[in-house]
């Protein structure tokens, strides 16, 4: 009995010698996302749709941060669909691969260049993204206890005097610091203030207002709950953004996976929608 000779085609010799990864379309179609990200991301910081405001309240603010969520949502889309159609259309192309093995590799291809455009995206243009968005971003990372100059409003609440007082001894710039410092570590520490703290700035507050200690507590506990609503409201912000980011980060992965396939049919001429 003569065992069956193992015979390849002309196609599947063929198929050995064409690598299954264009990487040259993919860093294609990668860059090209990114710099329309880029361009998308700048738009929208000019309508105002990258602004994060932890001051805002009542349903207006729900509404923006819905709409600033859908932004990136469409952005994403935009620039990952056109990203993953010229991954997919300047590819190299099989011959004598299946359909449903060229259908794989589109897919892979699409997906590699959104990969590639968010890490470029991360990478090389976070200085030029975090220009344009940082005015919201920041602020939730300062108002979150980062950083005290955003508390600069509550402590001159705080510290504010009778207007028709003219006394200045020219050491309220030093007291505004140490009572903002001293808010900043509270905050840091989940918004706890010990009662030696509350105390001390009873005290600064009732010295440099000329008010009561009973009046500089009451003042002083008003802050304090000021402040940590502020703080809760940007964490919270922050984490909704933070939600928003990642399904703009998968709907950008299945657009440009969905597009390569496209991109990749037109160019073997097997895309059924083709006109």
């Amino acid at each position: 009995m003569i065992a069956p000779s193992i015979v390849k085609t002309s196609a599947e010799v063929e198929d050995l010698g064409t690598s299954a990864v264009s990487w040259a379309a993919i860093l294609a179609g990668g860059a090209a996302a990114a710099a329309i990200s880029l361009i998308l991301l700048a738009f929208g910081a000019g309508v105002g749709f990258s602004a994060v405001s932890p001051w805002s309240s009542g349903s207006s603010a729900t509404g923006f941060n819905i709409a600033t969520g859908l932004y990136f949502i469409v952005m994403a889309m935009v620039a990952s669909s056109i990203g993953g159609y010229l991954a997919g259309r300047l590819r190299t192309r099989w011959r004598g691969v299946h359909t449903r093995e060229v259908f794989f590799r589109d897919t892979a291809h699409g997906l590699l260049a959104w990969a590639f455009a968010t890490l470029l995206s991360a990478g090389l243009l976070g200085s030029a993204a975090s220009a344009a968005v940082g005015g919201g971003t920041a602020a939730v990372a300062r108002v979150a206890g980062q950083s005290y100059g955003v508390l600069n409003g509550t402590v001159d609440t705080m510290l504010r005097r009778d207007p028709a007082s003219t006394h200045d001894d020219g050491s309220m710039v030093a007291a505004r610091n140490e009572v903002a410092q001293i808010f900043a570590g509270a905050l840091q520490r989940s918004g706890d203030f010990t009662s030696p703290d509350r105390l001390y700035l009873a005290q600064v507050v009732a010295a440099r207002t000329g008010i009561s200690q009973s009046e500089a507590e009451q003042r002083v506990s008003a802050a304090i709950d000021q402040a940590k609503a502020a703080v809760d409201k940007a964490r919270r912000a922050a984490a909704q953004l933070a939600l928003w980011l990642t399904a703009s980060l998968l709907v950008g992965a299945f657009s440009a996976s969905l597009a390569a396939i496209e991109g990749g049919g037109l160019r073997d001429g097997t895309w059924k929608y083709q006109v």
